[in-house]
């Protein structure tokens, strides 16, 4: 026997009852509101008592109406009955518990009164239940039709696996419905939305008269999964079939496989066929051809739609914060948030990122501490773009509070990005100890927690730290990736590990069918450059594949400057000067290249061209963190308020040292 189909009765009171104090979150005996909760529409109701059943809004009025049903003997005839019990199950301010111990109290209920428990369950979102209710349907024999097996399929739409949903799908083989149009439906969509494209196309190529739910449901399935090609492709036979026409639901799920495949053209086309079949233009439609704009990249038309209109809700107004934030344009993207008439959680995280990943961590934090202000939980995303920031800054205490208040207490654990996300922070914090200690703790790592791990050895000069992660890593079987090996290249630079470099380096095509990259070549010239293998690092360069990037050039500069020669030093810099002109460090990098070897000369030529080209030498910052403010510090800067105690200080420790000198001499 079928073990979904072997609950009784009896099973379904003991787990109603179970279920009970759960379900109270769904009850309610006030409602200031009237509500519609599935009025029939091809029955003409007379009776007042009936009537005014119909109008009911509250649990409280339920139960005044009844007990004069009950009074009347009006509750012992089915139509009465299932009208309150279809106001418990169903309206808004029902009370599903009420409706089981109604329903419990009924010797036959009739195909009618079953479909309404299915449903009601399904609506407080307690699927399992309703599930248990048409299994024993299916038991006990009782007669079905069609929108039982639409009821049970979305009851099964709240399990996790699609077993559940393949049960129903035998019980319509079973019982003949396996040609009803409804019934066939509810399966193209329970499969699409399972993910099981395959058997939903199946049943989809089964219809014989499709509908526009049909098309739909089909398309949407696509979509959702990102099979945005296969969408588009049903989308043409749907409209060349020409048997059902597309309606808002249709377009919204072709524009979102528009918005995946990133293509304007064609999402130009479905919103210009929206204008002119005269779609209906719902606020869901509408956004969705807003968010097709922003994230095809053109702003302008999709400030031309929010601007014209008619309605806007707070996706309405993300959508266009998060393109203007993700473009650049954060002073756009600033003033349309400061003047949103209502904001969620997504829109501050839209903001925060931003300001996070257009280098702006102040201005992130700063909003942050806002958002902590009007009382919004931050999401997984906006921990993560604060992290991020807190790395940019190197904002320790911060990241520490982050870590203590949002993690140790409100989480019961780290989830993987979060986790990958404190590894960055601490590594940029100098932290390194803190950033293994979370890798260390992570019950399961993906290969962005490896990269990081060994990018943060390496930027720290812990190169065989960084080669012993990358061979646990390898040993773990986990593919490396192209910037994978950027860590490890970086690691054996640092580390003055040319041999171990050189391996690497070859073995990224040989053994992992990697193709190296302009960083690749520009860590192994680094590598080569440190320890003075200059003519190596040269011929490396000159034979790179594509053109070599300004990390190239400006890493066998700096190998010239640390050993002196001058010589190929005046070749490399004027390529990167080619590459990069405003940029005085490569000036000074020449300068202080010629410096070395004593060709003062050239040290003068360097200095004179700067001049010539009106570059200017960027001045030196350094920033503090004090009881978790910050303060920035530019090179001879006197603007900070304390600033002449601060050079005061500075003395002061100039002479200590200096005696300390002194002393050692004597």
């Amino acid at each position: 026997m079928n073990p979904f189909l072997s609950s009784s009765r009896t099973t379904i009171v003991l787990i109603s009852s179970l279920t009970f104090q759960s379900l109270k979150q769904f009850s309610s005996t006030t409602s200031a509101k009237p509500t519609k909760w599935n009025s029939p529409t091809n029955t003409i109701i007379t009776h007042p008592i009936l009537v005014a059943l119909e109008s009911c809004t509250s649990m409280l009025q339920l139960k005044q109406i009844q007990a004069h049903m009950t009074k009347t003997s009006l509750i012992t005839h089915t139509f009465p009955v299932s009208r309150v019990l279809a106001f418990c199950a169903l309206s808004d301010a029902g009370d599903i518990n009420y409706a089981h111990l109604l329903f419990s109290q009924l010797q036959n209920p009739n195909t009618y009164i079953w479909n309404t428990m299915i449903r009601g369950y399904s609506k407080a979102k307690m699927g399992h239940v309703g599930f248990l209710y048409f299994c024993e349907m299916v038991q006990q024999g009782v007669e079905m039709d069609s929108r039982s097996i639409v009821f049970a399929l979305k009851a099964c739409e709240q399990f996790l696996g699609v077993l559940e949903g393949k049960s129903v799908h035998c019980v319509i083989w079973k019982m003949g419905f396996v040609y009803a149009l409804l019934v066939q439906n509810g399966l193209v969509h329970f499969y699409g939305l399972r993910g099981c494209l395959g058997l939903a196309r199946q049943v989809f190529d089964e219809i014989s008269d499709r509908d526009v739910v049909s098309w739909t449901s089909m398309i949407d399935g696509y979509s959702e999964h990102n099979w945005s090609d296969e969408a588009l492709r049903l989308f043409d036979s749907m409209l060349m079939y020409g048997n059902a026409e597309p309606n808002e639901v249709t377009m919204i799920a072709v524009l979102s496989a528009c918005t995946q495949k990133e293509d304007l053209r064609l999402g130009k086309t479905c919103h210009e066929y929206v204008k002119t079949r005269n779609v209906t233009c719902s606020l869901n439609l509408m956004n969705s051809i807003l968010d097709m704009y922003v994230k095809c990249g053109c702003l302008d038309s999709a400030r031309g739609i929010f601007d014209t209109m008619g309605a806007r809700d707070v996706f309405s107004w993300t959508t266009m914060v998060n393109g203007y934030a993700k473009s650049g344009e954060l002073e756009l993207a600033r003033t349309l948030f400061n003047e949103m008439p209502e904001r969620n959680v997504v829109s501050w995280n839209a903001m925060i990122a931003g300001y996070s990943q257009n280098n702006q961590p102040k201005e992130a934090l700063k909003l942050f501490h806002l958002m902590l202000e009007a009382e919004f939980v931050p999401m997984e995303n906006t921990l993560v773009c604060v992290l991020s920031a807190c790395g940019q800054l190197g904002c320790l205490d911060f990241g520490h509070w982050i870590h203590r208040n949002f993690i140790g207490t409100k989480h019961s654990k780290m989830s993987l990005i979060v986790a990958n996300a404190f590894i960055d922070m601490y590594a940029k914090c100098g932290v390194i100890h803190e950033a293994a200690k979370v890798f260390n703790d992570m019950p399961e790592r993906n290969l962005v927690s490896w990269n990081s791990m060994i990018a943060a050895y390496a930027s720290h000069g812990h190169a065989k730290q960084a080669l012993i992660v990358f061979e646990q890593m390898m040993s773990e079987k986990f593919k490396p990736d192209d910037i994978t090996f950027v860590g490890v290249l970086s690691a054996c630079s640092h580390g003055g590990l040319v041999a171990e470099g050189r391996e690497y380096f070859q073995n990224m095509k040989r053994k992992y069918g990697i193709e190296p990259k302009r960083e690749h070549y520009a860590c192994m010239i680094d590598s080569l450059g440190r320890v003075g293998l200059l003519e190596d690092a040269y011929e490396l360069i000159t034979k790179m594949p594509m053109e070599p990037s300004a990390a190239a050039w400006g890493a066998l500069v700096h190998g010239c400057r640390i050993h002196g020669n001058v010589e190929l030093a005046k070749m490399a810099a004027p390529r990167l000067l080619e590459l990069d002109p405003e940029d005085s460090g490569t000036y000074v990098l020449l300068a202080n290249a010629c410096a070395k070897g004593r060709r003062w000369d050239d040290v003068r030529m360097a200095r004179s061209t700067m001049r010539e080209r009106r570059v200017k030498k960027i001045p030196g910052c350094s920033k503090i963190e004090v009881e978790g403010k910050f303060h920035e510090f530019l090179a001879g800067d006197e603007s900070h308020l304390q600033s002449e105690g601060i050079y005061k200080a500075l003395d002061q420790i100039f002479v200590i040292s200096e005696l300390e000198d002194c002393k050692e001499y004597f």
